[in-house]
């Protein structure tokens, strides 16, 4: 018997629930930017919640910016896809109905999109590094090919922030109110970071729309959490199973979702409380938290399990020594943190280790231990730096320092070369050319060579120290012995 590729909510026959709404019957007031796993595990699920419980025009028109492959995989599926929830319990499945449209790749008709005066909110997912925004500046990156084309070429933007612009500017030009802009990536205050990134870009071209952006264009910050793994072979025939179709857009992911989200939305937004969001006036001290617990934990056990042959996060949980570094890093980061109301670290802290050792969560440490320099600042640096100042222990971060520049060698210790996978890569490679493997001059390359790494931390001789003397360890005696001895101090 053929089965049916997914494409009508009539097409469902097994398990899976269908949206609760008929999709058709709204509207679109949504673009997202980035349309990946997270972006359907996570915002459009959360639409999809808030349609079927308040209903409104709020469907979303997603747009790939790389590549066709998940518009091939939507397209055809009318956007249907089914979410997979592995949890505990079991696994379940819901079939989304939020998305509209998909587009890929193609800057004019992302452009069109953005300027109808339909759109009212413009979500984005594009990754610490899809911004061309330097980070040590909050202003474009001139040295980003794309972002200087398009201060060449505003005209015929392909970029995030020339994008934004030319349909910011469309709209101001033709009386349409301008699109809320909410940044759903892993940056603190990623509602300022955008802004003052857009308006720096704008200021250099046209000082009107600058201003006119300062003054009426909404960013709100939020954190998002959801921890999906890539889709793999079995997310698809997990979908079958739960559908009685082919799905090729299918995504997997945990239970566990969380959206904390400034209420500042001029032009309306969906009901997201009913997926589970929470609006809040400050967004920073929630994001903090996050940041620097889950994602700083991540990170650690990310280079440290991938380098000591771990695929998956539920191995590395798996691994006692390795389980005992991340609650001791979870402790830590827990310390250099305002407390926050009706909430506990420790509780935050044990429901982390709950999700890290889920066995059915197939998440891999190489995938997670991508775009490293986007990603230290803010997850291991900045709690360093409070914890120094504080006078708290620094060394689950100089551990988590020091297993990232091993990682950065490209060699596990069995003689098997891998990509970093970091906007920064042939960068490393450069600081690292002819070094030995000498702890000292990796650590002093790395330091030195980046301005990633805040001058605070570079200047200060017992954090310097510790980096070296886990390094040494790490280098001599292999990742697996100094993970043993880590946990064993």
């Amino acid at each position: 018997m053929t089965v049916k590729r997914l494409s009508r909510i009539a097409d469902i026959s097994g398990a899976a629930v269908p949206p609760r709404y008929d999709p058709d019957a709204h509207g679109s007031g949504i673009v997202h930017l980035g349309l990946g796993a997270f972006h359907r595990a996570h915002q459009a699920a959360m639409t999809d919640a808030a349609l079927a419980g308040s209903g409104g025009d709020w469907r979303i028109v997603g747009v790939s910016l790389r590549n066709r492959d998940v518009v091939d995989a939507l397209e055809p599926q009318n956007g249907l896809y089914t979410l997979i929830e592995r949890g505990e319990t079991g696994v379940s499945g819901r079939v989304i109905g939020a998305i509209s449209q998909v587009i890929a790749a193609d800057p004019a008709a992302t452009l069109k999109a953005l300027c109808d005066p339909a759109i009212r909110i413009v979500t984005l997912t594009v990754t610490e590094k899809g911004y061309g925004i330097d980070r040590a500046t909050g202003l474009p990156d001139p040295q980003d090919p794309v972002i200087a084309a398009d201060l060449a070429t505003p005209d015929a933007p392909r970029s995030v922030l020339g994008l934004l612009h030319a349909a910011l500017s469309c709209r101001k030009s033709n009386g349409v109110a301008p699109f809320t802009v909410l940044c759903c990536d892993n940056l603190p205050n990623n509602g300022q970071f955008l802004q003052k990134g857009l308006i720096g870009f704008a200021r250099l071209l046209e000082s009107g729309l600058a201003d006119w952006i300062s003054r009426d264009v909404a960013f709100p910050s939020c954190m998002v959490d959801r921890i999906t793994p890539a889709a793999r072979a079995e997310t698809r025939k997990e979908a079958q199973r739960l559908t009685g179709c082919i799905d090729l857009g299918a995504v997997e992911t945990e239970t566990f979702t969380q959206w904390v989200i400034e209420d500042h939305f001029p032009e309306g937004r969906p009901a997201w409380e009913h997926g589970g969001a929470l609006f809040v006036q400050d967004v920073d001290s929630y994001e903090r938290m996050k940041l620097r617990m889950l994602n700083g934990a991540h990170s650690m056990l990310a280079y440290s399990g991938f380098l000591a042959g771990h695929r998956y996060v539920r191995d590395v949980m798996a691994d006692p020594d390795l389980a005992q570094l991340v609650r001791r890093h979870l402790t830590a980061a827990a310390r250099t943190l305002d407390p926050l109301p009706a909430l506990s670290f420790e509780t935050y802290a044990n429901d982390l280790v709950a999700r890290f050792n889920n066995p059915s969560i197939a998440h891999e440490t190489y995938q997670i231990a991508m775009d490293g320099t986007e990603k230290l600042p803010q997850r291991i640096f900045a709690p360093a730096f409070d914890a120094i100042e504080n006078g708290f222990d620094l060394r689950p971060f100089a551990f988590a320092t020091a297993v990232w520049m091993r990682h950065c060698l490209g060699v596990t210790d069995a003689g098997v070369s891998y990509a970093l996978r970091d906007p920064r890569e042939a960068e490393i490679a450069r600081a690292l050319k002819g070094i030995p493997r000498d702890a000292g001059r990796i650590s002093t390359a790395l330091h030195d060579e980046f301005a990633f790494i805040p001058k605070t931390l570079v200047e200060n001789s017992a954090w310097r120290d510790c980096v070296a003397e886990i390094l040494t360890t790490v280098l001599k005696q292999g990742v697996a012995k100094a993970i043993e001895l880590e946990a064993a101090r």
